[in-house]
C-alpha cells in the first residue's frame, strides 16, 4: 500500500482528509485494494501519515459514508465496495426559485459533473419549512447547501442558527449569504450585501457625480436583504448625495430629471425605461438607471443598463468545488462589482 509514504500529503488546497480519501480511492483503482481487505487502523494511518487523529477519522467517516469501507468491532476498517461511482449526494436548500438561483444552481451542477447527484427543494424563507425539510432529509446526504434567507411572519430577518447547527459543521454550507452574528462560524460562499453596494456605487462615483440625487427603490413586501438599504444610506452619508429610498415607482408619478434610480425588481427596472420613453427622457443623460443583479438581457436593454452584481455562475462553481474538496470550506466572500453600460 501507499498509505505508509507521508510525502502522498501535501499542503494542496485540497483538505488533508480528502488526501487521505483519495489515496485509498487511488489503490482501489489500481488493485491494490479489493473487497474484503484490512486498512489500517486510524492510529497506524495518523503514524505513518503524520497526520492528526482527528484527521484521518474524518477521512474514515467520508469513505464510510460513501459506503467504501465498513468497521468490524474489535477488528478493524474493511473494503466493502470498489464501487468508484459512487456519488457524493448533496441537498440545495434554495430560499426561492429565480432566474439568478437557476444560474447558481446549473453553475453547481456543471462543476460536480458525475461526482454528485444534487436534490433541490426550496424553504420559501421560511424556517418552519427548513425544519421540516431537516427532519426528512437529516443524515441522509454528505452536504446540505442552504441559503439562509429567513424571515418571520411580520417581514423581520431571522438567521434560523438554532436549525443550522442540527446540520454535522463538516457537511454544512450557507450560499448567497452569510448568517448574521456568526459570520465566520459556517463555511460557504457568500455576498456582503452592505459592503457590496457601497463598494460597487464607489467603483461609479465619477458617473454618479453628475446626478442630483439618488433614489433607491427598495420594495415593500419582496424580502430584499435590509442590508442592501443600509450600504446604499452609508455611500450617500459618506459621500455627500442628496438621496431617497422608495419603496416602488407609482405610475402617475412622473420621473424627475437629474435622478440616479437604483432598482432591485425587475418591474421596477421596466417601470422606469417606460416612463422615460413616455417623458423623452434619455437614460444616461437626463436620468440615471442602475439595477441589481445582472443577466445577458440588460446587456441589450435600453441599448444597455448599468448593473451592479455579484457572479452567480463563480458563486455556484466555489461552492462545488468546496463540496469536491478542491476549495477550503471556509467562508468566502463571492466577487461583485459594477459594469457600466449606457443607463448611467
Amino acid at each position: 500500500m501507499l498509505l505508509d509514504k507521508s510525502e502522498k500529503i501535501n499542503d494542496s488546497r485540497t483538505p488533508k482528509y480528502l488526501q487521505v480519501v483519495n489515496l485509498i480511492l487511488e489503490e482501489i483503482d489500481t488493485g491494490k485494494l479489493k473487497i474484503g481487505d484490512r486498512i489500517p487502523s486510524i492510529n497506524e494511518t495518523s503514524f505513518d501519515l503524520l497526520l492528526s487523529r482527528d484527521t484521518v477519522e474524518k477521512a474514515y467517516n467520508e469513505l464510510k459514508d460513501r459506503g467504501i469501507i465498513t468497521s468490524v468491532r474489535g477488528k478493524g476498517f474493511y473494503i466493502c465496495s470498489t464501487n468508484m461511482s459512487n456519488k457524493l449526494k448533496v441537498l440545495l436548500l434554495f430560499n426561492k426559485l429565480s432566474s439568478y438561483k437557476k444560474i447558481i444552481y446549473y453553475s453547481i451542477i456543471d462543476t460536480l459533473g458525475s461526482q454528485a447527484c444534487v436534490d433541490l427543494h426550496v424553504h420559501h424563507y421560511n424556517k418552519n419549512v427548513l425544519e421540516e425539510l431537516l427532519e426528512q432529509h437529516l443524515g441522509k446526504y454528505h452536504y446540505y447547501v442552504i441559503a439562509p434567507h429567513f424571515f418571520d411572519t411580520e417581514s423581520h430577518p431571522e438567521t434560523a442558527c438554532d436549525l443550522l447547527k442540527r446540520i454535522p459543521n463538516d457537511k454544512l454550507l450557507i450560499i448567497d449569504r452569510a448568517v448574521k452574528g456568526f459570520e465566520n462560524s459556517f463555511a460557504g460562499v457568500y455576498q456582503d450585501f452592505a459592503k457590496d453596494i457601497f463598494e460597487a456605487l464607489e467603483s461609479g462615483i465619477i458617473h454618479l457625480r453628475k446626478y442630483n440625487r439618488l433614489i433607491l427603490v427598495f420594495p415593500k413586501g419582496d424580502l430584499y436583504p435590509v442590508e442592501i438599504m443600509d450600504g446604499f444610506k452609508r455611500f450617500c452619508f459618506f459621500h455627500d448625495f442628496k438621496n431617497l429610498i422608495v419603496d416602488g415607482i407609482d405610475d402617475d408619478e412622473p420621473l424627475v430629471e437629474e435622478d440616479c434610480y437604483i432598482v432591485l425588481s425587475e418591474s421596477d427596472l421596466v417601470n422606469i425605461v417606460k416612463k422615460s420613453r413616455e417623458q423623452s427622457l434619455r437614460l444616461g443623460l437626463d436620468i440615471g438607471l442602475i439595477s441589481y443583479n445582472d443577466t445577458p438581457l440588460k446587456e441589450i436593454l435600453a441599448d444597455g443598463i448599468t448593473t451592479i452584481s455579484t457572479d452567480f455562475q463563480h458563486m455556484g462553481k466555489l461552492i462545488a468545488n468546496q463540496i469536491l474538496g478542491h476549495e477550503d470550506k471556509i467562508p468566502l466572500k463571492n466577487p461583485f462589482r459594477m459594469t457600466i453600460r449606457k443607463s448611467l
